[in-house]
């Protein structure tokens, strides 16, 4: 996938069109695809793709790292 909108991620700062992003699930429509997708930080993308190219319509902040707690140590 090629980004239309030469945008990076604004929280790890990763060019959106650029690997590694993960391929979570794809949808079709009526104007082309929707494809979500997991970014390298954790970021969770909404992709659209259609006659323009792709762009980044939508993104959640990176989850969080889950932290062990003390009794599990």
């Amino acid at each position: 996938m090629t980004s239309t909108t030469g945008v990076v991620c604004p929280h790890c700062g990763w060019p959106d069109d650029a690997e590694p992003f993960q391929v979570v699930s794809r949808h079709g429509t009526a104007e082309g695809r929707t494809v979500w997708t997991r970014c390298g930080c954790g970021s969770l993308q909404v992709r659209v793709v259609d006659g323009r190219g792709v762009r980044v319509v939508s993104r959640s902040r990176p989850a969080a790292v889950a932290q062990s707690s003390p009794a599990s140590r």
